[in-house]
């Protein structure tokens, strides 16, 4: 895609930069602003033609539904989504909606998007032609007053398609400089990681993106037993379902244990390696053998904080993935530990084969 526009970072604390952004968004444009998850590319969810600019900019398949970000004065139950014309709650039942309310009430605004029965009104171009329709309200307060001094926005992650997500400004400009107008400079984001993903499907409540938000928390606040999404690398039922995603150019392979990582290590001899921990390494073989071999390896949290590690994850892929490595190993969490989870299905989505339709 050839460069159309020079793109300019704009700082919050200038006067002008919400009315550049504003005016760029009515006009039909797109902008990247801040969440606390990563950077979105945000359009008019209800203008046809922004939301072509969103797909284009990103080089994102028509299929992949967006997410709606809309105003937290909107979003205080399910019926005040119902009366804006976002949701159809017909059909849902009374224990359903009470569940969603509390969940409501404990998260938004913040890192949980809801997927509901969609309202008649809603773009099928921003559904991916889906009966359901996906819903946020970012607690980012450049997010929020962007959004509530202009109208509701699709907001996918500012990336290029199936690359890595972007929690900096530097890094949008880096995907997306010459596509897009204008990127709201928020800081680095706190969480890190994309919002956790709750759908009302097939009668029940399902995680269908692990996030900051965990399982555990989501049946403690609803106060019902929410299921798990069945997984089909051809099933795309909210945004960032298929298999390969948020990957770098370099190749990723997987372990859990330094004692995994080293019999991949002696097995597999690239001529340049990273290594990605989650934690800092202790094994003195290990280290030698690293040392050794010359191979850069980073660590997502000194401290042993998933928290911290969440929030790094994706910088630190895109630092590694800059160094024109041949292959890099990454350590999962066990899929069992709350924002590990989450960590995990990134990470393995990041090591997934690129022909499995990543968006």
């Amino acid at each position: 895609m050839s460069a159309r526009y020079t793109t300019r970072i704009l700082i919050p604390s200038d006067q002008d930069t919400y009315r550049c952004a504003a005016q760029a968004l009515e006009n039909g444009d797109v902008v990247a602003m801040p969440t606390e998850t990563v950077y979105g590319l945000a359009g008019n969810a209800f203008d046809p033609g922004a939301l072509d600019k969103i797909f284009t900019a990103k080089e994102r398949p028509a299929m992949n539904p967006l997410i709606l970000h809309i105003a937290s004065a909107q979003a205080q139950t399910v019926m005040h989504l119902a009366e804006a014309a976002y949701i159809d709650i017909e059909g849902i039942p009374e224990s359903i909606i009470d569940a969603l309310n509390r969940v409501i009430n404990a998260f938004w605004p913040g890192p949980l998007t809801l997927v509901l029965p969609r309202h008649s009104r809603i773009p099928d171009r921003l559904t991916g032609g889906l009966n359901t329709v996906a819903l946020r309200v970012p607690a980012h307060p450049v997010a929020q007053k962007l959004i509530s001094s202009t109208f509701p926005l699709a907001a996918p992650s500012a990336n290029r398609s199936g690359r890595i997500s972007p929690t900096s400004a530097q890094a949008v400009y880096d995907e997306l400089a010459g596509r897009i107008p204008f990127i709201i400079d928020g800081d680095a984001c706190e969480v890190g990681l994309e919002s956790s993903i709750l759908a009302y499907l097939d009668n029940s409540l399902r995680l269908l993106r692990p996030g900051a938000i965990s399982l555990k928390e989501l049946r403690r606040e609803s106060g019902l037993k929410i299921l798990s999404a069945h997984k089909h690398p051809a099933e795309v039922r909210a945004p960032g379902m298929l298999q390969s995603h948020y990957a770098p150019d370099t190749p990723v392979k997987t372990f859990r244990h330094e004692s995994e990582l080293m019999g991949l290590l002696k097995n597999h001899t690239p001529s340049t390696a990273g290594v990605l921990f989650l934690e800092p390494p202790s094994g003195t073989e290990l280290l030698s053998l690293l040392h050794s071999r010359g191979y850069v390896f980073e660590v997502l949290s000194e401290s042993r904080d998933l928290t911290e590690a969440a929030r790094q994850l994706f910088a630190t892929l895109r630092k590694l993935d800059q160094q024109d490595l041949s292959l890099l190993f990454a350590q999962v969490p066990p899929q069992d530990q709350g924002l590990g989870q989450a960590i995990r299905d990134r990470l393995m989505k990041a090591a997934a084969p690129k022909n499995l339709f990543s968006v």
